[in-house]
C-alpha cells in the first residue's frame, strides 16, 4: 500500500457524473490526498447493458473518475480512449471504449473491483477512486403523489406527469452496505466535498446508502456543499437555493454542512437560456442567509457553452462550474 503523506490534506468528493469529474480536475493540481466516493446506482444509457447483460455494477461514473484524475504522464491516447463513445455498431452505439475496456477486464480477472484496480494502474490515477457500494442495488424515490420509481434512469428522466411532482423520499433496494473504504476515507477526511451534479441522482444517492450519511456525520471533517447552477425537471423543480440545503439537511443533518459555495449571479448566453427553457430548467435562486452554514459566494462559472456529442443518448447539462475556480474556493475553505 503506498504511504499517505502525513503533509497533505485528505479531501473527500463524494458524487458521481459531470459535475464530479469538474471538482477533480481541478483538485488533482493541488498537492493534495484526492478520494472520491462514485455512486453505483446509474441504470440508463450504457450501463443498462453493462448491468443488464454483463451483470455488473455501473461504471460509467467510475470512467469519469478515472479520466479526471488520470495523471497527467499517461497517455493522451488512452484518456481519448476512454472518453470515446461509438456513434455506430449494432449493440455499442451510445457504449463508451472505457466502459467496454472495463467490462473485458472484470471477465479476464473475473472480478470488477480488480479490473478497476488495473484500470486505476494502467491510467495511473492521482488518488483513491472508491464505489460507494459493491452490492446490486437501485436508487429508490417516493413521490409526492405516493408513487415510487426503482431505477436511476428513470428518476433522472421521467416522464412528463412524473416529472411535476416532487420527490419526497430517496433510499435504496434492494439493501445495500458502504463499502468499507469509503467510510475509513470520511473518517479520515480533513474536508468532505458534496456536488456539484443532479441532485439526487448522482449526490444523494450516494448518501443514502447505509453508513454513508453516519460517517458524514460523525467526521470531523470540514463539510462543503457545491450549489448547483441550474434545477433539473423532474428532481429539483423550481428549487431555490435553501430547497437545496434543506434536503440534503434531510438526510444528512441539520447543522452537518459547515460551507455552501455558490456562483455569483450570472446572465446566460440566449442559446444557453433556450436550450434550458425546452428542457424546464431554471437558474438556482441564491436566498440563503448566513446562519448555521457559512455562504461563499464566488464567480465558480465556465465560459463554454458544452455540447454533447451526438452518441450521446443522455441529457448533458450545458453550462457547467470552471475546474480551476471550484478548486481554489475548496482548497480556500481548507486552509481556513
Amino acid at each position: 500500500m503506498t504511504k499517505v503523506n502525513s503533509k497533505k490534506k485528505n479531501i473527500v468528493v463524494i458524487g458521481g457524473g459531470t459535475g464530479t469529474y469538474t471538482i477533480l480536475t481541478g483538485l488533482k493540481k493541488y498537492p493534495l490526498n484526492l478520494s472520491v466516493i462514485v455512486s453505483m446506482m446509474d441504470s440508463g444509457g450504457s450501463n443498462r447493458i453493462i448491468r443488464d447483460e454483463f451483470g455488473l455494477l455501473p461504471t460509467s461514473d467510475l470512467r469519469q473518475c478515472i479520466v479526471a484524475l488520470a495523471s497527467d504522464k499517461s497517455s493522451d491516447v488512452l484518456r481519448n480512449l476512454f472518453t470515446y463513445r461509438y456513434e455506430n455498431g449494432t449493440g455499442i452505439s451510445g457504449m463508451t471504449f472505457g466502459n467496454l475496456f472495463m467490462a473485458a477486464l472484470a471477465d479476464i480477472y473475473k472480478s470488477q473491483k480488480k479490473a478497476l484496480e488495473k484500470t486505476f494502474e494502467m491510467l495511473e490515477v492521482k488518488g483513491k477512486i472508491i464505489p460507494v457500494t459493491y452490492d446490486k442495488t437501485n436508487l429508490v424515490a417516493r413521490y409526492e403523489n405516493g408513487n415510487q420509481i426503482l431505477g436511476e434512469h428513470e428518476i433522472d428522466q421521467p416522464d412528463e406527469e412524473l416529472g411535476e411532482m416532487k420527490i419526497v423520499e430517496l433510499g435504496v433496494f434492494p439493501e445495500a452496505q458502504a463499502n468499507p473504504d469509503a467510510i475509513n476515507a470520511i473518517k479520515e477526511a480533513d474536508a468532505v466535498v458534496l456536488g456539484p451534479g443532479d441532485f439526487f441522482t448522482s449526490i444523494l444517492c450516494n448518501v443514502v446508502v447505509p453508513g454513508i450519511a453516519e460517517a458524514i456525520r460523525s467526521s470531523k471533517a470540514k463539510k462543503i456543499f457545491i450549489m448547483n447552477l441550474m434545477t433539473k425537471f423532474g428532481q429539483t423543480n423550481d428549487f431555490k437555493a435553501s430547497d437545496f440545503l434543506r434536503e440534503i439537511e434531510k438526510y444528512i443533518g441539520e447543522g452537518v454542512v459547515d460551507y455552501v459555495l455558490i456562483n455569483k449571479k450570472l446572465k446566460l448566453p440566449k442559446l444557453a437560456l433556450e436550450k434550458y427553457k425546452e428542457e424546464k430548467a431554471t437558474l438556482v435562486k441564491d436566498d440563503v442567509k448566513d446562519n448555521h452554514i457559512k455562504v461563499v459566494r464566488e464567480d465558480l462559472i465556465s465560459g463554454t457553452i458544452f455540447e454533447k456529442v451526438k452518441s450521446d443518448r443522455l441529457a448533458r447539462s450545458l453550462i457547467r462550474h470552471d475546474p480551476d475556480k471550484l478548486a481554489k474556493a475548496v482548497v480556500s475553505l481548507l486552509r481556513q
